[in-house]
């Protein structure tokens, strides 16, 4: 059986999980995250704890990956994840107004990212942004839509870049 399946999942304080017959939902203090879970899959909680369990054994690797994303469910209602992005470059910059990022990355015109539902977003100074939301995936796609403005470039490492990233550089042509 899958190592991670087997793995229970611990309910801190304040978080309630709802299992419906074709739906899990995760409720907290950050928000509300809901999943479609398949049939074969059960889950049930026990005294502060969720186990999952499939019923048919050729399921068992869809249920660690089920188990894994309802971890994480769990740790976005009650903690919430965030992803840092830097801009490195000469006049690049950035300021939130309102839900709108205002980026400004060396093109004629700023660029102007409007924030989804449920993903917060925050500039600390002018050349960082902080991503912060409840769900993983869409805190890291959001992350990954502003960094696809400007990517890093690898000559002189202009762009918008994640703070944990490093640049590998190339050297410039010789004459």
């Amino acid at each position: 059986m899958s190592r991670v399946a087997k793995k229970p999942i611990a309910l801190p304080k304040g978080v309630e999980l709802n299992i419906q017959p074709e739906l899990v939902s995760v409720k907290g203090p950050k928000g509300t995250l809901s999943l479609a879970k398949p049939a074969s899959i059960e889950v049930k909680v026990e005294d502060g704890t969720a186990l999952l369990s499939a019923a048919d054994p050729s399921q068992i690797a869809l249920t660690g990956t089920l188990r894994a994303i309802v971890a994480n469910m769990v740790h976005g209602v009650s903690e919430g994840f965030e992803r840092k992005l830097e801009l490195v470059g000469v006049g690049y910059r950035a300021a939130v107004q309102g839900k709108d990022l205002n980026l400004s990355l060396g093109f004629s015109h700023p660029v102007v990212f409007q924030a989804p539902e449920g993903i917060t977003l925050s500039t600390p100074t002018q050349t960082e942004i902080l991503v912060q939301g409840a769900d993983k995936q869409m805190v890291g796609q959001v992350a990954a839509k502003i960094r696809g403005f400007r990517p890093p470039e690898p000559y002189k490492g202009k762009g918008v870049k994640y703070s944990d990233e490093t640049i590998i550089r190339k050297e410039a042509k010789k004459a």
